[in-house]
C-alpha cells in the first residue's frame, strides 16, 4: 500500500493532460479512491462516504486497546439494562473473537478486574452509565432524549482501580444496540457475516481512536424491509434450513436489520402468519429491539393468512363489520405492549381492490372503529399507538378525492411497485403529527410482469427517487419490498444507511458508496473493479428486468444494439471471473453470492435470448447455422441450471433453495411453474444454405463531449448523452445537476432543489444547451429519453420544454394517458422499458451550427438522453449509439 507521501496531485495532472474528458467527469471519484488506497486508516470502512474510520491496528495518542498483547478489554455491561442490549454486547464479544480470536469477558453483576474496561448501556435504564454522567465522567449532550442516538466514546479513570474505559451508550436501547454494532463495523465484521458469508480480517490488535464518535441521530424514524412473495425461494430454503419461517430463522434476520441500523419489518405473509406459526417470533422481536408491522393490506397486526384459518364469513365491512372487528381485536390484544406501527384501513381480500359498493364514508367508519379498538385494547388514547395508512394503489384515489384520517397517523405514500414515486407531500403543507412515510419496491408481483429472481435496482435511481422523498418531508417512515431479502445484499445496505442520513450521501457520492461496501465485504484491493461491476450489472439489468427479455427486446440488425448488449454483460463477467481467480479461498462463497452469480446468470440469461434470435433469423433467412445456434441456445438454458445449481451449492449448501426463483418462461404477469426453454426452430439438411456472414463488431465507444465540442449529425440522426451538454444554464436557486450512471445509458440530468417551483421557459430560466451540427433542413424530431418518473405532485404531468436557436419553448408533458395502473398501456411500456420517450416536432430553417435547448419547467424531470431524427433514425431499444463531435464556432 502506498504511504501518505504518494504523489497524487501530478497523477491527476498526467490524467488530466492525457484524458481530459475522463478527468473531468471521473476526477473527484478517482481521487477520492486514491486517497482510500493511500490512507492507512482501518482495515474496515464505514459504508458510507466520509464517515469516521475510528478503529485502528495502531495505538496512537489517548486510544484505547480494545485487543493488544493478546489480552482483550473485558465488557461490562448493567443487569438491569434492556435484554436486546446484553444481547448485542454477546454480539460483541463474538464479533472480537471473530477477528482476534480472543474472547474478551462479559460481565454484568460487578465491574470486572483490568485497567482497561468497556463499558456499555442505555441512559435512564443502565445505573453505570448513569452514575458515569452524574459524576461528570460523561457527557451526553447530544445524546440524551434523542431518538437511537450512541456515542462511542473513551474516558479515562471512569471507576475505581480502572484507569481507561471505552464507554457505549445509547439514548435508548436501539441507539446502544448501535454503537455496540458500529463497533463491530469498525473492527471488521461486516453486517453481511452471515448472511453472505463474509469472512472477517484476523487482526492481532484494536486500537480505538481517543474522542467521542457517534452517528447522530437518524432523520427517517422508521427504517426497515419487507419480506414478501418469498415463495419460492425463502419459503423453500427456511423449511429446510429451520423448519419454517419461524423464529430460528427470524433471528438471523432481526439481527442483520440491527447491524445495518435499521429497526423496523414486515415479515413475510405468503402463506405465513408471524406471530400465529411461532409464538416466540414476536418474543423475539421485541427482544432484539425490532418494531413490527404488517403489509399495507393487514391491519391491527393480523396476518392475511389468519382470516383464511380464524376468519368466519366473508372478508367484507358491510355484511361482516361484527366478526372483523372481533378477529381485529385479537390482534391488538395478542400485540400488548410489544412495539408495533399498526397498520389500518382496509383492501379487498387477498390484497385486492374493495368492492364497487365500498366508498368514503365506509372506509372512514372502518378506520374509526379500528381506532377504537386499538384505544380499549391498549388502554390508552389511539393516537399513543403509532399507526400508519399506506396510500397504495386505489386507496391513493380515496384520499385525492378527500378521504382523511387522524393526524396522529403516518401516510404512508406509495410507489408504482417499479420504484417510482406515485404521491408526495406538497412543500408548504400543514405538518401532520404523524408524518409521511414511503413504501418502495425491490420486488415486486405484479403487471406488466413479476421481477423476483435477481437485483435489478440501481442505487443512483434509488437515490433519485428516496432524496425526493427525503427533501419533501416523507421521513417518517421508510420501508422497502426486498423479496426473499437475498439476493438484493447491496441495495438493502444502501437503502438504510441513505435513510439514516440523506444529506451525508449526496448523488456523486453514491459510487464511493458502492466502492466502499465492497471494500467492507472484500478489502481494499479489488474494491474498485468490484464496484464497478455491482454498478455496471445492476444497470444492465434496470433496462429490461430479466422475466422481461425476450428474442425481441434489443434489435438485431439496427446499431449492433442486441450484440453490444450481450458484449458488454460478456465483458463484465470476464472482469467478474478474473477478480474472482485473484481472491482468497476464504472469501468465495461470499464473491459468488454477492458479484459472481448475477453477472454469470444475466450474462448467460442475455446471451441465451440472442441466441435465440440469431436462430430465428437465420431459420427465415435459410441459414446453415440455424440448427447449430439452436443447439448453442439449448446448452445456454442449460447453463442457467447450472449455475443455479453452483450457488445452492455453497457454503456445503447454507442456502439451498434461495434460487429456486422461476426466471425463464414467463407467458404473461405471472410466473411459470416451471422453467421453459424459449422456442427455438431447425432446418432439413437439404434445405439450408451458406450461413450469413458473422455480424460486425460494435463501433467501440466514442469519447464524450466537452466544451467546444457540438454533435455531428451522421446517418439521419444526432445522438446525445443528457450529461454532455455543451453549456447548463441556472436560474435562481434552481441548477442543473447531473446524477452518474442514473439511467440505461449513461447518467440522468435533472435540476435541484427537486421542491422548487414549475417555471415557464417562455421567460427564461434554467435550461441545457447542446450544439449540433447539422447536414439538412427540414423537420426535426426531438426524442427526449427521461426517466419512468410519476406525476408525484399530482398536478396532470410533469412538464419539460424544447426548442432549437430562438424559437419559443414547446411545452411537452411526460404524463399524458399515462396512470399508474395495470393495464394502462403507456404505463406499463415505461415501467417495463424503464424509460419514457417523447417527442416533439421542430424545424430547421438551414443545416449548419444549431443550439438545442432543453428546458426546465417541473420539478423531478430526469433526462437520460437525446436523439434528433433528421429522417434516418432506425427502431431500437435504447436508441443508437452517441453521435460523434466536431468543433463548433462559439454561439
Amino acid at each position: 500500500m502506498p504511504d501518505q507521501s504518494t504523489p497524487f496531485l501530478p497523477i491527476m495532472s498526467v490524467l488530466s493532460f492525457r484524458y481530459p474528458f475522463a478527468a473531468r467527469r471521473f476526477g473527484g471519484a478517482l481521487v477520492a479512491l486514491l486517497l482510500l488506497l493511500a490512507s492507512p486508516a482501518a482495515w474496515a470502512q464505514p459504508t458510507v462516504p466520509g464517515a469516521e474510520a475510528y478503529v485502528s491496528g495502531k495505538k496512537s495518542k489517548g486510544s484505547f486497546p480494545l485487543v493488544a498483547s493478546r489480552r482483550a478489554a473485558a465488557l461490562y455491561a448493567s443487569s438491569a439494562d434492556w435484554p436486546g442490549v446484553l444481547r448485542a454486547a454477546r454480539d460483541l464479544q463474538a464479533d472480537i473473537n471473530r477477528v482476534t480470536t480472543l474472547t474478551p469477558s462479559l460481565t454484568t453483576d460487578k465491574a470486572p478486574a483490568g485497567k482497561q474496561v468497556v463499558l456499555i448501556g442505555t441512559l435512564g435504564k443502565s445505573p453505570l452509565i448513569d452514575g458515569l454522567v452524574q459524576a461528570g465522567k460523561l457527557n451526553v449532550a447530544g445524546v440524551a432524549g434523542k431518538w437511537e442516538t450512541f456515542v462511542v466514546e473513551v474516558v479515562e479513570k471512569p471507576l475505581p482501580g480502572v484507569e481507561q474505559a471505552l464507554v457505549i451508550a445509547g439514548s435508548d436501547k436501539r441507539g446502544t444496540i448501535f454503537g455496540i454494532y458500529d463497533l463491530s463495523q469498525q473492527i471488521g465484521v461486516s453486517p453481511w457475516y452471515w448472511w453472505a458469508d463474509v469472512p472477517t480480517k484476523p487482526q492481532s490488535a484494536l486500537y480505538v481512536a481517543a474522542g467521542k464518535h457517534t452517528q447522530g441521530t437518524p432523520q427517517v424514524k422508521y427504517r426497515g424491509i419487507f419480506i414478501n412473495d418469498e415463495a419460492p425461494a425463502l419459503q423453500n430454503w427456511s423449511r429446510e434450513k429451520f423448519g419454517g419461517v419461524n423464529s430460528k430463522m427470524y433471528a438471523h434476520m432481526f439481527e442483520l436489520i440491527l447491524r445495518l441500523k435499521g429497526n423496523y419489518l414486515w415479515p413475510a405473509m405468503w402463506g405465513n402468519m408471524f406471530n400465529v406459526d411461532d409464538p416466540q417470533s414476536p418474543v423475539l422481536a421485541d427482544e432484539y429491539g425490532i418494531v413490527m408491522g404488517t403489509s399495507h393490506h393487514e391491519p391491527l397486526t393480523r396476518a392475511h393468512e389468519e382470516w383464511k384459518h380464524a376468519g368466519k364469513g366473508p372478508w367484507n365491512y358491510q355484511t361482516n363489520a361484527a366478526v372483523l372487528q372481533e378477529f381485529w381485536r385479537g390482534g391488538m390484544q395478542r400485540m400488548g405492549t410489544r412495539e408495533n406501527i399498526v397498520s389500518i384501513g382496509m383492501r379487498g381480500d387477498g390484497d385486492e381492490p374493495m368492492s364497487q359498493e365500498s366508498n368514503i364514508a365506509l372506509l372512514e367508519r372502518i378506520v374509526a372503529d379500528q381506532r377504537r379498538i386499538i384505544a380499549e385494547t391498549t388502554g390508552k388514547p389511539a393516537e399513543q399507538t403509532p399507526q400508519l395508512w399506506a396510500l397504495y394503489k386505489e386507496v391513493q384515489d380515496y384520499y385525492d378525492k378527500g378521504m382523511r384520517v387522524p393526524d396522529d397517523v403516518t401516510l404512508l405514500l406509495c410507489d408504482d411497485n417499479w420504484g417510482n414515486l406515485r404521491k408526495l407531500p406538497k412543500p408548504g403543507s400543514t405538518p401532520r403529527a404523524g408524518g409521511y412515510g414511503i413504501y418502495y419496491h425491490f420486488d415486486y408481483v405484479g403487471g406488466p410482469r413479476n421481477y423476483k429472481w435477481l437485483n435489478t435496482n440501481p442505487l443512483p435511481r434509488i437515490w433519485e427517487q428516496m432524496h425526493l422523498a427525503h427533501e419533501y418531508g416523507a421521513n417518517q417512515i421508510w420501508i422497502v419490498n426486498v423479496g426473499d431479502l437475498k439476493p438484493m445484499e447491496l441495495p438493502i445496505s444502501f437503502f438504510l444507511d441513505y435513510a439514516w442520513n440523506p444529506a451525508r450521501l449526496p448523488a456523486g457520492q453514491v459510487g464511493a458508496y458502492t466502492r466502499q461496501w465492497a471494500t467492507q465485504q472484500f478489502g481494499q484491493k479489488h474494491a474498485a473493479g468490484i464496484a464497478n461491476i455491482l454498478a455496471q450489472y445492476a444497470k444492465y439489468n434496470a433496462r429490461r428486468k430479466p422475466e422481461l427479455l425476450s428474442p425481441t427486446t434489443y434489435s438485431l440488425t439496427n446499431y449492433h444494439e442486441f450484440q453490444t448488449v450481450v458484449a458488454d454483460y460478456q465483458a463484465l463477467l470476464a472482469q467478474a471471473e478474473q477478480i474472482g481467480r485473484q481472491l482468497p479461498a476464504q472469501h468465495q462463497d461470499a464473491y459468488f453470492q454477492l458479484v459472481l452469480h448475477p453477472v454469470a446468470a444475466c450474462a448467460n440469461l442475455n446471451e441465451l435470448y440472442y441466441t435465440v434470435a440469431l436462430n430465428h433469423d437465420a431459420a427465415q433467412k435459410g441459414q446453415a447455422n440455424t440448427n447449430e445456434l439452436a443447439e448453442k441456445a439449448k446448452a445456454l438454458y442449460a447453463k442457467d441450471a447450472e449455475i443455479t445449481k453452483r450457488y445452492h451449492a455453497l457454503a456445503g449448501g447454507k442456502w439451498n433453495h434461495m434460487m429456486d426463483q422461476t426466471h425463464i418462461g414467463y407467458t404473461y404477469w405471472q410466473q411459470p411453474n416451471e422453467q421453459k426453454m424459449p422456442e427455438v426452430k431447425t432446418l432439413a439438411a437439404t434445405t439450408a444454405s451458406a450461413a450469413a456472414p458473422a455480424p460486425t463488431p460494435a463501433a467501440p465507444p466514442k469519447p464524450a463531449a466537452v466544451s467546444g465540442v457540438g454533435f455531428v449529425e451522421a446517418d439521419g440522426y444526432v445522438s446525445m448523452e443528457a450529461e454532455h451538454y455543451s453549456r447548463a444554464i441556472n436560474a435562481g436557486p434552481v441548477s442543473w445537476q447531473t446524477i452518474p450512471d442514473l439511467g440505461r445509458t449513461l447518467s440522468g440530468v435533472t435540476t435541484f432543489p427537486p421542491t422548487a417551483p414549475a417555471q415557464n421557459p417562455t421567460a427564461g430560466g434554467p435550461c441545457l444547451e447542446y450544439r449540433v451540427q447539422l447536414t439538412s433542413r427540414g423537420p426535426v424530431t426531438v426524442h427526449a429519453y427521461l426517466a419512468p418518473t410519476l406525476d408525484f405532485n399530482n398536478q396532470g404531468g410533469l412538464r419539460y420544454a424544447v426548442s432549437f436557436d430562438n424559437e419559443a419553448p414547446q411545452i411537452v408533458n411526460l404524463h399524458t394517458g399515462l396512470v399508474a395502473d395495470n393495464g394502462n398501456r403507456p404505463w406499463e411500456k415505461a415501467v417495463a422499458e424503464n424509460i419514457i420517450i417523447k417527442t416533439s416536432t421542430h424545424t430547421v430553417a438551414a443545416p449548419g451550427e444549431h443550439v438545442l435547448r432543453f428546458w426546465r419547467v417541473d420539478p423531478g424531470v430526469v433526462l437520460e438522453k437525446l436523439v434528433l431524427d433528421l429522417g434516418g433514425l432506425k427502431p431500437s431499444y435504447l436508441g443508437p449509439p452517441e453521435s460523434p463531435r466536431g468543433p463548433v464556432a462559439t454561439p
